[in-house]
Order: structure tokens, then C-alpha cells, then sequence
């Protein structure tokens, strides 16, 4: 089944290095999968009130506000 991976956040320096993060810990596990960025304010608030950069994994925040080690994204994709 295909992964879904979007970074929620306006373009910043933390919301570029999740981006990374989160394809890095993707590619490593060798997952089907798809990633986004969403930068637009609409879309973003179709998740509630979240602190940027946000991981969302298949529809479902999965961190807000920081950048995990890809260790922990790791552990994230495959839950």
C-alpha cells in the first residue's frame, strides 16, 4: 500500500529539512510512497490547528511543530 507523506508549513529552512528527512527515511525502508509539501493556509487547516513544520503520514499528524530524527520517521512510516 502507498504511503502518503506531506510536511505542512510555509517553505521554511525546518519545513525543507523535514521534507529531506522524511524522503530520506522513506527511501531507506523502501516504501511505496508519495510526498508533498503543503504550503497553502486552506489546505493546511484541513488538519486543525498544528505548529509547522507538521509530519502527516496517510492523513494522521504525526509531529507538529519539530523536525524528528529520521530514526523516529522511520519508526512513524511503519506504525
Amino acid at each position: 500500500m502507498k504511503k502518503m507523506i506531506r510536511i505542512l508549513g510555509a517553505g521554511t529552512d525546518r519545513c525543507t529539512q523535514l521534507f529531506d528527512l522524511a524522503d530520506q527515511a522513506a527511501l531507506e525502508l523502501g516504501l511505496d510512497y508519495e510526498i508533498e509539501t503543503v504550503g497553502d493556509i486552506k489546505r493546511m487547516s484541513e488538519y486543525g490547528r498544528v505548529a509547522s513544520p507538521a509530519l502527516v503520514i496517510d492523513g494522521k499528524i504525526m509531529t507538529s511543530g519539530t523536525v524528528p530524527r529520521v530514526e523516529e520517521i522511520k519508526r512513524l512510516l511503519q506504525d
